[in-house]
């Protein structure tokens, strides 16, 4: 019996013409980070909408808890480049609490306490769309987490963000996994992959060339392409 959270069973996705993934199959499992890495144009966004269960496959399964749990885990994504509403930091958040079902006496206390787990509470009365890109991203994650998923999905979190941002991020990331809540995220950075990763996934070409531990991909990646994409070498 399988303990995946998440599991992709020979899924095959077509854009158009242009065949993105074929028949991949995929276990994702509780635990430290799962990062998909690979170059830019490998298929690591659609990946994690499939996932997410935004981009039905054309072919093959998602299964959602498979191993027959009583509930499916609850998913949350954080897209590139998310959208703020026209209102405050808390407003945003009360809206994405309410959208979860919250009761409204609820509320309050519980965006303070996102806010605080993010490192925004002096930022709660602020118009959002008026944050800084990591300030932004942070509160996009708050709100994301307004459902308490089981499951959080990021997409490239930190591919438009200073450096310092995308140290306070990465840390958060961290805080997140061990509440626990397994995170999922995309970069084609193998400098952070190395720093929050549990576990790699490497695409390419819209095919899964490597899936292991972390720590055995980097010391010892076992296929060429991993080897060659390590090596910072543009992958054809």
């Amino acid at each position: 019996m399988t303990t995946a959270l998440l599991e992709l069973d020979r899924v095959s996705y077509r854009a158009g013409s242009t065949s993105i993934f074929d028949r991949v199959s995929l276990a994702i499992h509780a635990g430290a980070p799962t990062v998909i890495i690979g170059p830019n144009g490998s298929g690591k966004t659609t990946l994690l909408r499939i996932l997410m269960g935004l981009t039905p496959p054309d072919a093959g399964l998602l299964r959602a808890n498979p191993n027959h749990s009583p509930a499916a885990p609850k998913l949350a994504i954080v897209f590139q480049r998310p959208v703020m509403l026209r209102r405050t930091v808390a407003g945003n958040l009360r809206f994405a609490l309410a959208q979860a079902g919250i009761r409204r006496l609820e509320r309050d206390s519980k965006a303070a306490g996102l806010l605080s787990l993010v490192g925004m509470s002096d930022r709660r009365d602020r118009p959002a769309r008026r944050l800084s890109s990591g300030e932004q991203q942070r509160l996009a994650v708050a709100r994301a987490l307004a459902r308490d998923p089981d499951v959080l999905l990021l997409d490239e979190p930190t591919a438009n963000l200073d450096p310092a941002a995308t140290r306070s991020l990465e840390t958060l990331i961290t805080t997140i996994s061990d509440r626990p809540t397994k995170v999922i995220l995309t970069t084609h950075d193998v400098a952070q992959a190395r720093r929050i990763a549990g576990d790699i996934v490497l695409i390419h070409r819209g095919q899964i060339v490597e899936v292991g531990p972390a720590s055995a991909f980097f010391e010892s990646p076992r296929t060429a392409t991993a080897q060659r994409f390590l090596a910072g070498e543009l992958l054809a």
